[in-house]
């Protein structure tokens, strides 16, 4: 069988390379236009925090994937726990990945806010948040919230206000900490996130999985 001559073999590399580059580019570009529109939204100091009804509690895992606890499932709790009793927010909306029976985010943080002293009546359960798109539309779809404070960490907080300040909600975002588990795996997850999140924004016009009856926190009880 006759080789691929030589002059094909450089043109096919060449847009090997060219495709390469690209791809590297749009996703700098993806991620310099998330974090730039989203800076002013930011917040790691509660004093200068402004007030909403509502933090939406971003679920994870309590555990970690290398084992042990997760301490991102630590620092996310702490920060709600921080924003309520000092009255930056009056209800903790927590949006997790409830897809089968065996794993529960939003009941398993319930339990252990509860442990902090949070009253039962002012915490509220997005079972339907799979993905932080999920999360965030249906805060405002769902539980009709058209302002709120999104608590994670800031890496994961501005892809989740990017979402939301082109869906046209009005959100802000504390900075619960990075703790011990930002390691490469999670950073290169996140980078390569924020260029679906800008396709689905801008291209794909996604919308959450699941949509559902409303849910008007405050007023229906807690789910």
């Amino acid at each position: 069988m006759m080789g691929v001559p030589l002059p094909h073999l450089m043109m096919i590399s060449r847009l090997a390379a060219l495709s390469a580059a690209s791809l590297l580019v749009f996703t700098a570009l993806c991620n310099y236009l998330v974090a730039r529109t989203t800076n002013e939204s930011l917040y790691s100091n509660i004093s200068t925090l402004p007030y909403n009804q509502v933090g939406v509690l971003l679920g994870t895992s309590k555990y970690s994937r290398v084992g042990g606890f997760n301490d991102h499932y630590r620092l996310r709790l702490d920060a709600a726990y921080r924003l309520y009793t000092a009255g930056k927010i009056d209800y903790i909306l927590i949006s997790g990945d409830n897809s089968t029976r065996f794993y529960d985010e939003p009941s398993t943080i319930r339990r252990d806010l509860l442990k902090k002293g949070i009253p039962s009546e002012r915490i509220y359960r997005d079972y339907a948040g799979f993905r932080t798109l999920d999360s965030i539309l249906r805060a405002h779809h769902v539980f009709e919230l058209d302002s709120f404070t999104i608590i994670s960490q800031a890496p994961h907080n501005k892809r989740a206000l990017y979402i939301a300040l082109n869906n046209d909600i009005d959100a802000i975002a504390y900075n619960a900490g990075e703790g011990y588990n930002s390691d490469i795996s999670n950073k290169t997850r996140e980078i390569l996130a924020r260029v679906l999140a800008v396709l689905e924004v801008h291209l794909l016009n996604t919308g959450p999985k699941f949509l559902g009856p409303p849910i008007e926190i405050g007023v229906t009880p807690p789910t």
